[in-house]
């Protein structure tokens, strides 16, 4: 645990030339909070080694079956064997034990709550309250977020690769690091998540309120078209489903996948639920009435501010925000419900659907946040013509009362 131990300090020695080049681009950022985020994450990632140590966890199993990896090569596909080549070098070459490559992960996990928060302030204009407290500083902070994100697996690194790629789509032409990157990672977990946001992208650029020409649009259209095309194929019989009979492969899938997810533990019965209870079983579940466990019931707390935040775009001016919002605010709502909508159809497993939404529930959580900006937005708007009015009003009065006096 002593290597574990340096290594965290190391970590955190190596992160703030990169935080200090990030709060030159953004003079409103505040390294202070992000280097208390990097600790409390790093807390969670001890909660999850303490955990593991317990309880049987996917780590352990990644950490062993690497050490044993005599072709590093053989490893560079997607999906859960990507993890065992991003670890390769670590335990192998420069002898990592279980314990470092735990906390490595969890340091990757770091910067996807990092490019998240950049991506969260830098598109809202005001920083919108929970209570009188920051609502995105909120978000930032919550357990469910960092438990499953601060341990050896996927969990860290598809969760590292969103955070990268979404900041670098708030601007593309500066940000191809970002995009390339968060892609990579993305990809690697899981392609049909990468496959969602670009798509998600296209339809936020095309629908969106920011002004371009219209021969970019086209360009984002074709683009967006032409890949769908060209991965379609590769998706779909990476996904395990048959391209030339799909939706009857899909829905053996899906349930073979629920058979194996209900002997879990904490099965719910999700193929009998209409979409709506679906929808709102990934998203809102476990609540304290079906919470499986003390850890079940922590994450109801949390479950029970989405519901609060979701709530707050059961509004009829959301219709009206939601056609004229901007590219990434479409973005993340396309994103949200495409994935969530998708994995409905597979999950049937309470611990399952809480670590998967992990990677998701940020996208819902910008959109209800940037409709709450717009309001704040709008009313301030109003007081001002209101105001404008006033003054104008009054200056009228005054050069009324100098007529009449002259």
């Amino acid at each position: 645990m002593l290597g574990a131990v340096l290594l965290i300090f190391f970590l955190f020695w190596i992160s703030q030339p990169i935080l200090k080049n990030l709060q030159k681009e953004h003079k409103w950022l505040k390294a202070g909070l992000l280097n208390q985020l990097y600790w409390y994450h790093m807390f969670f990632g001890l909660v999850y080694w303490t955990y593991a140590q317990f309880n049987r966890s996917d780590s352990t199993m990644y950490y062993y079956y690497t050490s044993r990896i005599t072709n590093w090569s053989n490893s560079f596909e997607e999906g859960t064997v990507f993890v065992h080549w991003l670890a390769y070098p670590w335990i192998n070459w420069f002898g990592f034990n279980y314990d470092m490559m735990m906390f490595l992960a969890t340091w990757l996990g770091f910067w996807g709550f990092v490019f998240f928060y950049l991506f969260f302030k830098e598109n809202l204009r005001f920083n919108p309250k929970f209570e009188g407290w920051d609502a995105i500083t909120i978000f930032m902070f919550l357990p469910n977020m960092h438990f499953w994100t601060a341990s050896l697996g996927k969990g860290a690194v598809i969760f590292a690769g969103i955070g990268f790629l979404t900041y670098g789509l708030s601007w593309p032409a500066k940000r191809p690091f970002h995009i390339a990157f968060g892609s990579f990672l993305t990809y690697m977990i899981r392609p049909h998540i990468l496959f969602a946001i670009l798509i998600g992208m296209g339809v936020g650029f095309v629908l969106g309120k920011e002004k371009v020409p219209l021969y970019q649009k086209y360009m984002v259209v074709i683009f967006s078209i032409a890949m769908s095309i060209y991965v379609y194929e590769d998706l779909i019989l990476y996904l395990g489903y048959d391209p030339n009979n799909l939706l009857e492969s899909f829905e053996e899938e899906s349930a073979l996948n629920r058979t194996r997810l209900q002997t879990a533990g904490s099965a719910v019965d999700m193929g009998s639920y209409s979409l709506p209870m679906k929808l709102f079983t990934f998203w809102f579940r476990p609540l304290f009435v079906d919470s499986p466990n003390a850890l079940g019931i922590a994450i109801s707390f949390e479950n029970a501010l989405y519901i609060y935040m979701f709530s707050k775009i059961l509004k009829k001016d959301f219709i009206t925000y939601i056609k004229d919002a901007p590219a990434m605010v479409k973005m993340s709502a396309v994103v949200f419900l495409s994935i969530s909508i998708s994995m409905t159809f597979v999950m049937s497993n309470l611990g399952i659907i809480i670590r998967q939404k992990s990677q998701i529930m940020y996208f819902m959580l910008f959109v209800v946040v940037a409709f709450m900006d717009w309001q704040k937005t709008n009313r301030i708007k109003k007081r001002g013509e209101i105001f404008n009015r006033i003054v104008e009003e009054e200056r009228r009065n005054r050069e009324e009362a100098e007529l009449v006096g002259g």
